[in-house]
């Protein structure tokens, strides 16, 4: 079954902020990480990313179900920024998230790059993102110790 992408609205903050913590709760168990970790973001933070005129959230649906969401932030120079996207825990792993990124990237033709970044010791991440066509930046950022966040591009 191929997912959609529904565009989301100021309605949606709520379901959004639940389903990111969800989504990214294993991620705080693992590393702690109470500053970037979406899990740990106040509702707050999304409504305020849902005003910004360069912002668009999506929600990635399967048969009509919200199993998740990307959000694409549209910056300067024909560039797009994906951050955050993350599709619930029970539907990872089958291949979702690949097709999220196709239509978010087909959404914005004019886009001549593209960025996002993850957590360098995911190597299920990693591998989601490179398989995709993304490649390193050489850009690193240290997090805590164990943490680091490394940064990605691709040129379309």
């Amino acid at each position: 079954m191929l997912v959609q992408l529904l565009k989301a609205d100021a309605n949606d903050c709520r379901q959004i902020h639940q389903m990111q913590i969800k989504a990214f709760a294993h991620l705080l168990d693992k590393y702690h990480d109470y500053t970037t970790n979406p899990a740990a973001e106040p509702l707050e933070k999304i409504i305020q990313r849902m005003r910004q005129a360069f912002t668009d959230y999506y929600f990635i649906q399967l048969g009509g179900e919200n199993i998740g969401a990307i959000r694409v932030v549209r910056l300067h120079n024909a560039a797009c920024r994906i951050s955050p996207m993350f599709i619930l825990p029970e539907f990872q792993g089958k291949g979702y998230a690949q097709q999220a990124i196709k239509n978010a990237e087909s959404l914005y033709p004019e886009a001549c790059r593209w960025e996002l970044d993850t957590i360098k010791q995911e190597p299920k991440l990693r591998y989601l993102y490179e398989k995709m066509g993304y490649v390193t930046t050489g850009k690193e950022e240290d997090i805590q110790p164990g943490m680091t966040i490394i940064f990605y591009e691709k040129h379309v």
